[in-house]
C-alpha cells in the first residue's frame, strides 16, 4: 500500500563496495524513478554511469568534510554494514550504531526532506534487551533513526538474499554455498529474497511510501512486486 504521492528520486548511496549495496545500486541505475546517485565509498566501486557520482571519503565516523556535497538528495539507501561474526559488542556497536547514526544525524540536517532507507535484518530486536548482541544494536540504530528529523525513515529487514548474477561483490558464502538456496526456498519461501527484490522494494519505498517503518520480509516482496 502506497501512502504518499509518486516522486522521482536523487539518491545517497553507501556500501557500494558490498554485496547488497552493489545490487541496490545495480537496480538504480536501470529503474527510471532514479534520477540522479551519489555514492560514498572508501575505494573506487567501478562503476561508471550518466548518472552515477562518486566520493571517495576514508572516515565515515566524521562525514562533515564532504557535507557541501550532499544537500539536494531526496533519498539514502544506507547499505553499508559489517557482520557480527567474530566480533566484540563494542566494536560491532561502534561500526554500526555509531556510525550509522553519525552519518543519519549529517544527512536529516542537510536534507529534512529525505526518505532514510536502512538495511538492518531479520530478527532485529527492537526492545533492545534480548539476548542476541547483534540484534540488541540493530534494534537500537533503527530506533534511534525513526526519532530523527527524515520526510520517513524504512527499516529493512531481509533475511537471506539470493545474489544477483553477474555482480562481482557476491559474499563468498553465497559463491560456494549458493547451491543451498532452492533448497531454503523450498522448504523457508518466506526467509529468502533476491538482491533484485530488495533493491526494487527500496526505490518503491522512497518514491511513493509505505505503510510500515519496519520493512520486513514480507514487505520487501510485496513492494518489489508493485514495482515491477
Amino acid at each position: 500500500m502506497n501512502t504518499e504521492s509518486h516522486v522521482k528520486i536523487k539518491v545517497i548511496i553507501t556500501g557500494t563496495t558490498g554485496m547488497v549495496g552493489e545490487g541496490v545500486l545495480h537496480e538504480c541505475l536501470q529503474h527510471d524513478d532514479v534520477e540522479q546517485i551519489l555514492v560514498i565509498n572508501r575505494k573506487p566501486c567501478g562503476v561508471t554511469h550518466p548518472k552515477l557520482k562518486e566520493i571517495i571519503h576514508n572516515n565515515f565516523f566524521d562525514i562533515s568534510p564532504i557535507g557541501n556535497q550532499l544537500a539536494g538528495y531526496n533519498a539514502c539507501f544506507f547499505c553499508l554494514g559489517v557482520s557480527s561474526v567474530g566480533m566484540k559488542e563494542p566494536e560491532f556497536y561502534r561500526l554500526t550504531y555509531t556510525l550509522t547514526l553519525h552519518v543519519a544525524q549529517t544527512l536529516s540536517k542537510l536534507n529534512p526532506d529525505m526518505t532514510f532507507c536502512y538495511i538492518s535484518g531479520t530478527g532485529t530486536d527492537s526492545t533492545e534487551k534480548g539476548r542476541m548482541m547483534w540484534a540488541r544494536v540493530k534494534g537500537k540504530t533503527e530506533n534511534y533513526l525513526m526519532k530523527l528529523h527524515f520526510k520517513k525513515v524504512y527499516n529493512f529487514r531481509p533475511g537471506v538474499i539470493k545474489p544477483t548474477k553477474g555482480l562481482k561483490n557476491t559474499l563468498s558464502f553465497y559463491k560456494y554455498l549458493g547451491w543451498l538456496l532452492p533448497v531454503v526456498k523450498l522448504f523457508a519461501p518466506r526467509y529468502i529474497i533476491t538482491l533484485k527484490q530488495l533493491g526494487l522494494a527500496m526505490i518503491k519505498a522512497a518514491s511513493a511510501g509505505y505503510e510500515k517503518q519496519v520493512v520486513e520480509i514480507k514487505d520487501i516482496q510485496a513492494l518489489a512486486k508493485s514495482n515491477l
